[in-house]
């Protein structure tokens, strides 16, 4: 198993676990992980990644995909980073997302859009 290349911040376990296995489908190794603190626990793989996929909310009181956005960038990640949520646009921490990122893509995602992300984290 090479290095995963894509890591997907998301507090849910079965879109964790359905995201793993359309990247691995498509032969791109993903680090699937439940919250900030994991993705912290795991910082030389989470750095070493392409492409962060980053849920927006991550838990009532729990550090939040904007959070991590402010990790990855404290830590200098030179990779692509793109938000996923369900919530409305008029969320406010959507909405502070927004302002971080052109890519903030809505709940729920096609094959094709993580495709589409795949593809454009490889470059090719």
């Amino acid at each position: 198993m090479s290095a995963p290349t894509i890591l997907f911040l998301d507090d849910d376990d079965d879109l964790r676990e359905a995201v793993t296995a359309v990247f691995g489908m498509l032969g791109r190794e993903c680090l699937a992980l439940p919250s900030v603190a994991a993705m912290i626990d795991t910082r030389d793989t989470a750095l070493a990644c392409e492409l962060v996929i980053l849920d927006v909310n991550l838990g009532d009181g729990l550090p939040s995909g904007v959070d991590a956005f402010a990790w990855l960038r404290d830590q200098k990640f030179g990779g692509r980073i793109v938000f996923l949520t369900g919530h409305a646009r008029s969320d406010l921490t959507v909405a502070r997302a927004s302002t971080l990122s052109e890519h903030v893509l809505q709940k729920p995602l096609s094959t094709e859009e993580l495709r589409a992300l795949a593809t454009d984290a490889r470059g090719s």
